[in-house]
């Protein structure tokens, strides 16, 4: 089965589905959101959604109301199409690791989200992570999701990465390959047995390659759609492989693994 590793809720959610039909993708790993780009139907209304996305890169996004709306559409989306999606949940970083402790085991295990994700630290902030893998273990190892691109910082996946082997029984994964720090992102998950990669948003076919030339065990195909387009994702990975075990693997063998499915 092919499973997109990385998207987020779409309003509507059909026209997601219709994107993953289009690519012929079975499931996708269904991260929450605040912005919602793809209700834009011109450009201020684009900018509207996209300070919204600002606003949690920069980690200031901890209102209650905001986790309780983007929690709600998650949940409502997975409820409709168990067979399509999969469900990650996000915890807030702003609490202390007895909280972020509460908060994995209420509102992801509790809820019956297979991983938790998407995370989004401020720059130069990937420390405040480390309570949530820590929560994370105690559940068996649930796979815990990290933004990867601007503002996350080269210092930020060094972060990720020592922590990844401080917890090394928790799957730790980088999205969008690390952003514009890719060949770094490349080089520590080679070096960090449970540090894995999702390959959405890469800025050259060429970083796609080598990901998977060097971790072809732990690539993640994924789209990041809406931002990314689940065909065009899929056809950069079948652009740089050849059919049989190894694509198979990158395009959902390796996350099918992950979540036992």
């Amino acid at each position: 089965m092919i499973i997109d590793a990385h998207s987020h809720v779409h309003d509507p959610v059909h026209g997601h589905l219709a994107l993953l039909d289009e690519a012929e993708v079975g499931r996708a790993v269904l991260f929450g959101t605040r912005p919602h780009p793809e209700r834009a139907t011109d450009l201020a209304s684009f900018r509207r959604e996209m300070s919204a996305l600002n606003v949690a890169m920069s980690g200031r996004s901890n209102a209650p109301d905001g986790f309780r709306l983007v929690r709600q559409e998650l949940a409502e989306a997975c409820a409709a199409h168990p067979d399509r999606f999969i469900g990650f949940g996000s915890v807030r970083l702003d609490r202390s690791a007895e909280q972020v402790a509460v908060e994995v085991e209420r509102e992801i295990v509790g809820r019956g989200f297979r991983g938790v994700g998407e995370l989004t630290p401020p720059p130069d902030g990937a420390g405040l992570v480390e309570p949530v893998l820590r929560a994370a273990a105690d559940h068996g190892g649930l796979p815990v999701v990290v933004h990867g691109f601007a503002p996350t910082t080269e210092g930020d996946l060094v972060t990720l990465a020592a922590l990844a082997r401080r917890h090394p029984t928790v799957p730790l994964v980088i999205s969008q390959l690390g952003g514009l720090h890719w060949l770094t992102a490349i080089e520590l998950a080679r070096d960090t047995p449970n540090l894995y990669l999702e390959l959405s948003t890469a800025n050259i076919v060429f970083a796609v390659r080598l990901a998977i030339t060097e971790v072809p065990d732990r690539t993640l195909f994924g789209s990041d759609a809406p931002y990314g387009d689940p065909v065009l994702a899929r056809a950069t990975v079948e652009r740089v492989t050849s059919p049989g075990a190894l694509r198979d693997r990158v395009l959902g063998g390796t996350l099918a693994e992950l979540l036992g499915l």
